[in-house]
């Protein structure tokens, strides 16, 4: 009588060990990202916020301070300088890159453009072109004495600019090379989404005598609108961690953004503090104060984007 009741439970273990194993399953196939995150993502972050409660220099000392790297941070106008130009120059970079990438997407998407296959692979080249390359080759254009840009000028009449000690014309500069190698990227994306759109809404609106520009505003914004919110966010959190272009337009004082840091964004603030002066503690709080800074600007753009969308 006992081996039929001990074949049970041992059918019943080996039942529950597979279950066991089949609930188990899926946690490992994920188990990889959450590594990897947990290692070059959650570690920094929750690392740097440590470092920022110190006086931390890595050749010197460690003090804890508290919060007293924030409350300097606060107080300091070097700070908020960086924080200005870094807003402005991802408005001036994000908004025309965007109207631009939307444009030259609905362009590429035209059923009668010939070569379309070359021009989507041409749109994409500045994205994959060095940003070193980038610099250099818009810090030529945009030099005072002997850029293209400021020949053309003269020849039209307008006097030569210094693009690099105006604080304006500096920013302006340095958002066209973001603009330049962000928006056949973006445009790509948007092409995405609108080859995605039924054809059949498009012969509908020009069997009823819509033109072009209003089948773009009436059927095409409206379709591809969850690409545009996304798009606005992704470039949202790339913007304010602007950092290789200043850096090369700036050449000897692009570490501080010119001379009167005209055009240092955070991300070269936080180098300069971190690497230049090596106040490690100082620079993490610059870290985490871009990181808010971030957040509370995706979460407004988030709502406004999502809020225009429903009204709709």
């Amino acid at each position: 009588m006992a081996t039929p009741v001990l074949a049970a439970t041992a059918t019943a273990r080996a039942t529950r060990r597979r279950g066991g194993r089949r609930s188990l399953t899926p946690y490992l196939y994920i188990a990889p990202f959450f590594l990897v995150f947990g290692v070059f993502g959650a570690f920094p972050l929750a690392y740097t916020a440590f470092i920022s409660l110190f006086d931390w220099n890595p050749i010197g000392d460690q003090v804890f301070i508290g919060f007293d790297n924030y409350v300097a941070l606060v107080a300091d106008p070097r700070f908020w300088n960086a924080s200005w130009n870094t807003v402005v120059i991802w408005v001036l970079s994000t908004v025309p890159q965007l109207a631009v990438a939307l444009v030259l997407a609905a362009v590429l998407n035209q059923a009668l453009l010939k070569f379309r296959t070359g021009f989507r692979m041409a749109v994409l080249v500045p994205n994959i072109t060095s940003v070193l390359a980038v610099g250099i080759i818009f810090t030529q254009l945009f030099g005072r004495d002997y850029g293209m840009i400021n020949s053309v000028i003269e020849a039209l009449g307008g006097d030569r600019i210094d693009w690099v000690a105006g604080t304006f014309s500096s920013q302006f500069a340095v958002s066209t090379m973001v603009m330049w190698r962000w928006t056949g990227y973006n445009a790509l994306i948007y092409l995405a989404a609108m080859q995605s759109i039924p054809r059949a809404l498009y012969e509908s609106a020009e069997i009823d005598g819509a033109g072009a520009i209003r089948r773009f505003f009436t059927i095409t914004i409206p379709q591809v609108r969850p690409t545009i919110i996304f798009t606005v966010i992704v470039s949202t959190i790339g913007g304010l961690q602007i950092f290789a272009e200043p850096l090369v337009f700036g050449g000897q004082a692009g570490v501080t953004g010119g001379q009167s840091r005209q055009f240092q964004t955070l991300a070269l603030f936080l180098y300069e503090q971190g690497f230049r002066n090596l106040e490690f503690g100082y620079a993490s709080a610059i870290a985490w104060a871009l990181f808010l800074i971030i957040v509370v600007l995706t979460i407004i753009n988030l709502a406004l984007s999502s809020r225009i969308a429903s009204e709709k």
